[in-house]
């Protein structure tokens, strides 16, 4: 009763389980003199039982032993879901001695008892101890009072298993509310739904309230526009001017006139006033696209504008103030143009407060199927089509190039075929000649005659089949031939039925 009291303790405290059946082993082996107890629980496979705690064992055992339902005394009582008593270990020929690897006297002077840990009518687990000789007078007696044990266990087990389970569903609960929640501030001008995609939204929807500088990074095509629209569109700001300035695109004195504005006589053909684009973009968003090819004089101009809010026009001693949102977006690697001295540090560490990291399109390929129909949609309304799904031969293409353009390179490249279709659907020999061969660098040649004429048989024979659920029969019937002449077309281009 004692060890009975000190167990349900135990089990009050509520430790890890491992802790906690290793507590139960303790009392189990100092009060009652009982030997080598070893709890197993049922594996997540339902077939096997492994080893959750004992004493006296070493890890590499502890982590290769186990019982298969039915295999010696452990597995019996697991397959059957009854206590059993072994009187003498030495003279049982099924005892396996798996676990504690006894030694031959321990063998011979040892009694064993295993017993069943019940959820219900499931057992999912075993109870077991050796016995000292002294003990065998009583086995019966040790039998009820290990079952009653194993009752506490089990019951341990169902609290943590329900709490376990409560745990799971309220994290499923959560991811599906984050995905839901996710999909809801999804920018309405940018198409994606991949993870990668979903924790840009995230952070757009995070910074966008806010007055934070934001610096979009990302390669050529990526849709840093997209994002840095989509921000401002989400923000206070979004009544206010966006202004676009590509920083690329223009030379070191145009630019600084393009940005701050200048007097009239500030330079050579500077006949009138002319206000810049932060001016413009006074109280909304002034987004600077590629600020990586900013020249060297005007990144100190621009570094004073984003601490102070202060800039002069050209040709003026005036200061003037600004209320502007600045959004950057580069797809240079800034830190090795800082290491190299051609962009500020200073600069550098004002404009990198808020990063967000557009991913390629060759990281996002969930996506590519999505953003295609949505280019297809569009194009097909533009050119007067009825364009209404992409081949599954052309998918195949798209999925397998590596897309070095990202996603602007695929705009282009449904425009192309959206031009050349002339049916319902958008088939491999519609896309650009770089994606019927993804390793084929740009210039090389696009193949063969016959090339081309097998790559069109194989989308037509593989959308017949497709409307016919792979009825080589019916599909030869609509494309005007012969069952025997499709499945030698079919044999030979290597496509199946189904």
């Amino acid at each position: 009763m004692s060890a009975l009291y000190d167990i349900a303790g135990v089990l009050a405290e509520r430790s890890g389980q491992s802790q906690t059946l290793h507590d139960i082993i303790q009392v189990l082996e100092s009060q009652l003199g009982m030997m080598r107890c070893t709890v197993m629980l049922l594996a997540p496979d339902g077939q096997r039982l492994i080893i959750a705690a004992t004493r006296s064992v070493s890890p590499s055992l502890v982590d290769k032993a186990h019982y298969q339902r039915g295999e010696g005394i452990t597995g019996k009582v697991l397959s059957t879901g009854r206590a059993l008593i072994v009187p003498s270990i030495a003279a049982e020929p099924e005892f396996r001695d798996r676990i504690h690897e006894r030694s031959r006297r321990q063998v011979e002077d040892a009694s064993f008892i295993c017993v069943p840990i019940m959820l219900g009518a499931e057992v999912v687990g075993t109870l077991a101890a050796d016995l000292p000789p002294s003990h065998r007078t009583w086995l019966d007696e040790v039998e009820r009072t290990l079952t009653i044990v194993a009752s506490m266990i089990g019951f341990d087990v169902r609290t943590r298993r329900a709490e376990r389970e409560e745990y799971e569903s309220l994290q499923a609960e959560n991811l599906r509310l984050r995905d839901a929640l996710e999909e809801r501030f999804r920018p309405e001008n940018i198409v994606g739904n991949s993870r990668l995609m979903r924790e840009v939204y995230m952070r757009i929807r995070r910074v966008a309230a806010s007055q934070t500088t934001v610096l979009i990074r990302g390669e050529t095509g990526t849709g840093k526009e997209l994002v840095a629209s989509a921000i401002h569109y989400s923000s206070p700001r979004s009544a206010g001017p966006y202004i676009r300035v590509n920083c690329a695109q223009l030379s070191e004195n145009l630019l600084e006139s393009e940005l701050f504005g200048h007097e009239k006589g500030a330079f050579t053909g500077a006949v009138q006033r002319r206000i810049g684009r932060i001016e413009e973009a006074e109280d909304g968003t002034l987004f600077l696209d590629e600020i990586g090819d900013f020249p060297p004089a005007i990144q100190v101009k621009l570094l004073r504008f984003l601490q102070e809010r202060e800039f002069e026009r050209v040709g003026s001693n005036e200061t003037r103030q600004a209320n502007v949102r600045v959004i950057a977006a580069t797809n240079r690697d800034l830190e090795k143009a800082v290491a190299d001295h051609s962009f500020r540090h200073d600069l550098y560490y004002r404009i990198n407060i808020f990063p967000i990291d557009l991913p390629p399109l060759r990281e996002r390929r969930d996506d590519i199927l999505l953003l295609a129909n949505h280019f297809v949609s569009k194009y097909s309304e533009q050119m007067g089509k009825n364009i209404r799904r992409i081949s599954t031969p052309a998918i195949d293409m798209m999925m397998a190039y590596h897309w070095p353009g990202n996603v602007r390179e695929l705009e282009n490249c449904i425009e192309h075929a959206a031009l050349l279709a002339d049916g319902d659907a958008v088939h491999s020999h519609h896309l650009p000649p770089t994606l019927e061969m993804p390793g084929r660098e740009p210039g090389e040649s696009p193949g063969s005659l016959q090339d081309s004429v097998n790559k069109v048989e194989r989308d037509m024979i593989s959308d017949a089949l497709k409307r016919t659920d792979g009825n080589a029969t019916a599909a030869a019937r609509q494309l005007g031939i012969t069952a025997r002449m499709i499945r030698y077309k079919m044999k030979n281009l290597g496509i199946e039925a189904s």
